[in-house]
């Protein structure tokens, strides 16, 4: 049975910490001379810390040691909570109702992007929490449970567990022996790339607020923007180029940062994963951009065609078609224009790419390059083995055998995955969205993508989705991001007791 005492206690110190992780936005506050929103602040880090403390006196007599099972729980719950507590600026500051709110926050965290913000929002929010919607990014980026392991002493002795539990793709590769070692290693590397481009931007001609919370969705693949239009508001090549280069770095494996940090170079030419995500990317860019330019077969009879060319310079067609490919594939979801005018094929395109993703190891979300290439090279092998009965192969990945397991994990996570994707466009077909809106809106929020297509497209937000609807995609995103599995197992009855 799951010891529920220290679940509590893992969880009571996740809610004092998320409180005191709204000190940034606090002191923004202060220097806006937004008193509103800093009461807001106050109210929101002492409800936590309350409710923390509270856990704690349920957990007082709690064993330091834990197991898979209470990793697994804590990692979950972890989420679920740390979403509820990141809302109450959200509606102490009177911005949002509660649904709305803890959407918008378990959107910031899960670096998911989806929004219920529009214009009158966009105008009358205090830019504190503008800055805290855009920092919950940049808090789940790396993970919250890997910030806590590199915090919280005591969490080590079942850190490996968590660390597997919320680290995306299928191998999470530790960096040192030590767990705690690993997850400040990796923070390091991630506050060192946010200061570069933090200063990239500022150099491009952004102030020191904007370039942060360009930075935080950039750098979490997350999408949130303090402009209406998203990144079409700067009206800035610069600015647009700095956020793909660095988009690109946060879609890849941060253990190779850390490799070319040491001088292995040589590290991202091995990889087979980062370079079927650069080729992907590359590839992908340049059929859009053509897309873009009137490449296109003719429309049937009676059926209309898309406008073609619907760029008129090969400029205009590849600077918006690198951005976005690039952006959607890395779930990022930042925005240059309204992608959901393009052509019938550069839609599809985005489409099909949200469910790929960035790589195992990144900030994005989807479902992983590398086991999109491992699903590939099975599903060869076995119609290869059709005509082929004998034959024995081995699946490599960077040189190395996939063992069976992992296999069948991998198995295991696409069906389950297609499953949830399903059930979510019944879903929100019952709740009223069109088909196109419902289809995109469980593709965007389960990838942790952001703008999907029709009602959910960039020049829109969800905000018209039915309150069970905004429930259910928060779901679908802390799915997303924690791979299923640790979300999955909260509904598992056997969980929960005793074998």
């Amino acid at each position: 049975m799951i010891n529920h005492l220290i679940l509590a206690k893992l969880l009571g110190h996740a809610s004092i910490t998320i409180g005191a992780l709204m000190a940034p936005s606090l002191l923004a506050a202060a220097c806006f001379r937004e008193w509103g929103a800093l009461v807001a602040f106050l109210e929101s880090m002492a409800a936590s810390a309350c409710f923390g403390f509270f856990l704690l006196a349920i957990g007082k007599k709690a064993k330091e040691h834990f197991y898979q099972r209470e990793a697994l729980g804590f990692v979950g719950i972890s989420w679920i909570l740390a979403a509820g507590l990141g809302a109450l600026p959200f509606i102490f500051g009177g911005v949002l109702g509660p649904v709305d709110a803890y959407f918008e926050s378990m959107s910031g965290f899960t670096t998911t992007g989806s929004s219920v913000f529009g214009p009158v929002e966009f105008e009358t929010t205090p830019k504190s929490i503008m800055f805290w919607r855009s920092f919950t990014h940049w808090l789940g980026g790396m993970g919250i449970i890997v910030l806590f392991l590199a915090i919280l002493p005591y969490l080590s002795a079942g850190g490996k567990h968590m660390y597997r539990s919320e680290s995306p793709g299928p191998d999470p590769r530790g960096l040192r022996p030590r767990i705690r070692d690993t997850a400040a290693i990796l923070y390091t590397i991630y506050l060192g790339i946010t200061v570069a481009q933090t200063a990239c931007l500022m150099l491009a001609g952004l102030n020191l607020y904007e370039a942060l919370c360009q930075t935080f969705g950039t750098l979490a693949t997350g999408g949130f923007s303090t402009r209406v239009d998203s990144i079409a508001g700067f009206h800035s090549l610069s600015v647009e180029i700095i956020i793909t280069v660095f988009t690109i770095a946060a879609g890849a494996n941060f253990a190779l940062h850390f490799d070319v940090l040491q001088g292995k170079w040589r590290s991202l030419l091995k990889d087979t994963e980062f370079r079927a995500y650069i080729a992907i990317l590359a590839i992908g860019s340049i059929v859009v951009a053509l897309n873009l330019l009137g490449a296109q077969a003719s429309s049937p009879p009676g059926v209309a065609a898309a406008p073609a060319p619907f760029y008129h310079s090969i400029g205009g067609a590849f600077r918006h078609a690198v951005f976005q490919v690039v952006t959607i594939m890395s779930t990022t979801g930042f925005c240059t224009t309204d992608f959901d005018q393009w052509p019938g094929f550069s839609r599809m395109f985005l489409v099909v790419i949200m469910f790929v993703g960035g790589c195992a190891g990144s900030t994005g979300g989807g479902l992983k390059v590398v086991r999109v290439v491992m699903l590939a090279k099975m599903a060869y092998w076995l119609l290869e083995s059709t005509f082929h009965p004998k034959t024995v192969r081995a699946l490599r990945i960077n040189g190395e055998v996939v063992d069976e397991g992992m296999q069948r994990m991998a198995y295991g996570f696409f069906l389950i995955y297609i499953g949830w994707f399903v059930l979510g466009c019944l879903v929100m077909s019952f709740l009223g969205l069109p088909f196109q809106g419902a289809v995109t809106s469980v593709a965007a929020t389960l990838n942790n993508v952001g703008p999907g297509l029709d009602v959910v497209g960039p020049a829109t937000n969800f905000a018209a989705v039915h309150p069970m609807g905004k429930l259910f995609l928060s779901l679908c995103m802390v799915l997303g991001r924690l791979e299923l599995f640790s979300i999955c197992a909260l509904f598992m009855p056997s969980f929960w007791r005793s074998h």
